[in-house]
């Protein structure tokens, strides 16, 4: 099953939002043995090993985007056919909102003691720290940039589908660290304004997950919801078009 790309992107996706939401939900709702304990080098540390073990699972057999900024940019370069993008944008969304669904399901105890909505929607979506979507978009918008531009230095092809000519160009399991470290650096040095989303599937399909959850004060702020999903793809799509410049 894990030979179909789909399935693979949908897995590594789902592992990567499980536990990459896992964490904020254990520092940031009630009665959690992690409660309290925020610094940010703690989330940055444990999206950036989320992404390497999301990578790591799905690398061989999708090349491990489990982004649709990812897949849109190494579309836009010519290393991805763009037969597979939306197919591969459905699976990454799919698997973010299992992954998200499955944190409600493990934490639903403690989302039941928190009354602070902003800090429930923490726990699935990002934020801005000052809310100024011009700025907050250039901070996503730059964020995935400098995602995808490095990550075209360490792609590779890594799988031909059946019936289409071009390769896919992807992350294998060597490729994940290296990732996964970029990811952590990006969120380290650059997340403060927003959360660094930096993947529209890692923050939409949560977001859409807990627009659904039987909760009566819920504000899932769809307002803002464009930015992290508009500036992320604009982002891969620029990397891709200035990596195809200067290469």
């Amino acid at each position: 099953m894990m030979n179909n790309p789909l399935i693979a992107e949908f897995i590594g996706t789902a592992i990567l939002l499980l536990l990459g939401c896992g964490i904020v939900a254990n520092v940031n709702l009630k009665k959690t043995k992690a409660e309290g304990q925020t610094p940010w080098v703690l989330i940055t540390s444990a999206w950036g090993f989320s992404v390497f073990v999301g990578a790591y699972v799905a690398g061989k057999y999708s090349g491990a985007h489990l982004n649709p900024a990812v897949t849109i940019g190494l579309a836009t370069a010519g290393k991805f056919t763009w037969k597979m993008v939306l197919p591969y944008m459905i699976s990454q969304l799919a698997g973010a909102m299992f992954g998200s669904w499955v944190v409600y399901l493990i934490y639903i105890d403690h989302y039941r003691e928190t009354k602070d909505e902003k800090i429930v929607l923490s726990t699935f979506s990002t934020g801005p720290a000052i809310r100024n979507l011009k700025n907050n978009f250039f901070s996503e918008f730059v964020g995935t940039f400098i995602l995808v531009f490095c990550i075209f230095f360490i792609a590779s092809p890594n799988i031909a589908f059946e019936n289409i000519e071009t390769l896919n160009f992807g992350i294998g399991s060597l490729e994940s660290l290296p990732v996964g470290i970029l990811v952590w650096v990006i969120g380290m040095g650059l997340g403060g304004t927003t959360g660094y989303a930096i993947n529209p599937a890692r923050d939409l399909g949560p977001r859409i997950v807990y627009q659904l959850l039987p909760r009566k004060e819920k504000n899932a702020d769809w307002e803002y919801g464009l930015v992290p999903v508009i500036g992320p793809l604009c982002g891969g799509v620029l990397a891709a078009l200035f990596f195809n410049f200067i290469i």
